[in-house]
């Protein structure tokens, strides 16, 4: 149950009667928890930009600048957001079974390869149909791979972390060999990648802006995923299984299935994050497709405590904090890795920060009262 929340595990003797006065302190933890999180990953960030001899307040002065500052920098942030979304959503539906699957950028690599091999084989067709095939082709090889993995997790009981994150270099591995060999075009001669697409099947810019569509399909697939687990008898189901697997057994539920859909879902959003990839940045498949949004994606699932929705404002922040790693870059001298860095930090904090749900009195009536032990 690692990848579930503590509150949704909480015993039923524990949550008591509904009610205004306990509903919305317990709904505070999901925001005061992960933001105190936030800050404590900071500050630890702070004292490493101390140590380097630098000032974590011009560090973040750029970041904000670099990421929010001007009209220029947002459009830089909405790009570097675009695919963040889909690769967190890829982590926080598995999650809310209590699974942690980690293996999006292997789905990210699949997906966008596939869906250079559906539109260069569809040169003349309609572009739409082409657009169409080529999210169908992402998508579809992105649920089967990582779909194996709830499989393998429900039929032999393989954990799905490892397996997840073993299947990505498989996946990158496939990607690397077919770009460089079957697929390659002879033209690409310093950086392998498959032929270009046609112009008519890229994807093109939000009119007014330099930001591409991607970044719509990212915020409804957020909103669908929201709909499908708040909404839906599948999306309860998987809320009991995430709380207690046992006990959605024993009430019928069909546990396994549930495992394999949800895997498989995510995996066609990581997937057809790969397909915009291709179509509206690069252009066709290369190298390129493993460039860390699928591992940057498990950082967003966690702080947004895989609430689909949350996912947006958090892709948000750390596609500002990306966008700014240039700049951060130039004006301090520190490389584009602090990034990671401080990504490596916040993640760290949240982890820490997951024992502490049903633990602070303030925001527990229950422990107030002193009807739960700490």
């Amino acid at each position: 149950m690692t990848g579930a929340s503590a509150s949704d595990a909480r015993p039923a003797a524990a949550a008591g009667p509904p009610g205004i006065g306990r509903s919305v302190p317990r709904r505070l933890e999901g925001i005061v928890i992960p933001l105190g999180a936030l800050t404590a990953g900071l500050a630890a960030f702070s004292v490493f930009v101390l140590a380097t001899g630098k000032s974590p307040a011009t560090f973040f002065a750029l970041a904000w600048r670099g990421g929010f500052g001007t009209w220029f920098s947002v459009q830089n942030t909405l790009s570097h957001a675009s695919p963040l979304l889909l690769a967190g959503l890829c982590v926080a539906l598995p999650a809310r079974l209590g699974l942690v699957v980690i293996g999006g950028e292997g789905a990210i690599a699949l997906g966008g390869t596939a869906a250079a091999v559906a539109g260069l084989s569809l040169r003349g067709w309609p572009p739409a149909v082409a657009l169409a095939a080529m999210a169908a082709a992402g998508a579809g090889v992105g649920a089967v791979w990582l779909g194996a993995v709830g499989a393998l997790r429900h039929f032999r009981a393989v954990n799905e972390t490892i397996a997840s994150l073993l299947l990505a270099y498989v996946a990158i591995a496939v990607m690397n060999q077919l770009v460089e060999g079957p697929l390659r075009d002879p033209a690409s001669l310093n950086k392998p990648s498959t032929a270009p697409l046609p112009a008519a099947f890229r994807i093109g810019d939000i009119p007014g802006t330099e930001v591409h569509w991607g970044l719509v399909v990212g915020v409804i697939a957020c909103i669908l995923s929201w709909a499908l687990i708040e909404r839906t008898s599948w999306g309860f189901a998987a809320r009991v299984a995430g709380g207690n697997v046992r006990a959605a057994e024993v009430q019928g539920l069909p546990v396994g299935r549930l495992i394999v859909a949800f895997t498989a879902l995510g995996g066609a959003w990581a997937g057809l994050g790969g397909m915009i990839e291709v179509a509206a940045v690069q252009g066709s498949a290369n190298a390129s497709l493993a460039s860390g949004y699928g591992y940057t994606g498990i950082v967003v699932a966690f702080l947004a405590r895989q609430n689909p929705l949350a996912v947006i404002p958090v892709s948000l922040l750390l596609g500002g904090i990306a966008a700014a790693g240039s700049l951060i870059q130039i004006q301090m001298g520190l490389p584009n890795a602090a990034v990671l860095v401080l990504e490596g930090m916040v993640f760290l904090a949240i982890l820490a920060s997951d024992a502490l749900y049903g633990r602070i009195p303030w925001l527990d009536p229950d422990l107030r009262r002193g009807e739960v032990g700490p």
